[in-house]
């Protein structure tokens, strides 16, 4: 992204268009192999393609029951995303690190990085193990400038067990939260969980070691 908010993609051949731009979807498009493009806003009415795993919890009961299979063979389900983003629920993601300790010290044979699950926000909440910011759902949170509310325990995708950077590929990450933390999302049943969604009540600044501070439900 630019310093005036424009998305750029560079290609293999070093060509950089904006997003939006017909060459770009045109170039991609014969790359992939595949008819693609790439939107700078979210078009109307879309739609999010999430793989079906194997494991209970890892998507509704309901919603697995809807699932078809794509041109790859994979289980897919379909679901809309939130209005005029490219999020499938919430804008802002938090974990804690008591819960990637808690996780790391039960299955020690994987890497439990914050990076694998695309926080905003990481919130160092000392020695402890433990899914604390599941206490916090339904409260308000200040950190830095901003002012925040906990909305609900945030399901998992397979995203996670996919390669980050030089963190390798691990198809255990998402059975071991799986294994470690369902809980009961809205009326979707009990769901694989890892951190929290948040709504963003008051926008401002957060820099790296701000405080947050947490305040009652209201």
């Amino acid at each position: 992204m630019t310093d005036g908010g424009e998305v750029r993609v560079e290609l293999p051949d070093g060509v950089n268009l904006p997003a939006g731009d017909p060459e770009l979807d045109a170039r991609l498009s014969k790359l992939l192999g595949r008819q693609v493009f790439v939107a700078d806003s979210a078009p109307p009415d879309s739609t999010l393609e999430r793989a079906v795993p194997g494991y209970e919890g890892g998507v509704p009961d309901v919603v697995r029951a809807t699932a078809s299979v794509d041109g790859t063979g994979e289980a897919i389900t379909v679901g809309k995303v939130a209005a005029g983003t490219f999020f499938d629920f919430g804008r802002v993601h938090l974990v804690t690190t008591s819960s990637l300790a808690g996780l790391r010290a039960r299955f020690p044979d994987s890497d439990f990085d914050p990076r694998r699950f695309r926080p905003n926000l990481v919130v160092d909440t000392g020695s402890g193990h433990g899914f604390v910011e599941d206490t916090w759902v339904n409260c308000r949170v200040r950190v830095g400038e901003a002012l925040c509310r906990v909305v609900v325990p945030t399901p998992r995708c397979v995203v996670p067990t996919l390669g980050h950077d030089e963190l390798g590929a691990d198809a255990a990450i998402m059975r071991a939260i799986a294994r470690a933390h369902r809980v009961p999302v809205f009326d979707l049943g009990r769901l694989a969980c890892l951190g929290v969604y948040l709504d963003v009540l008051e926008p401002g600044m957060v820099r790296l070691g701000d405080p947050i501070t947490r305040q009652a439900s209201s």
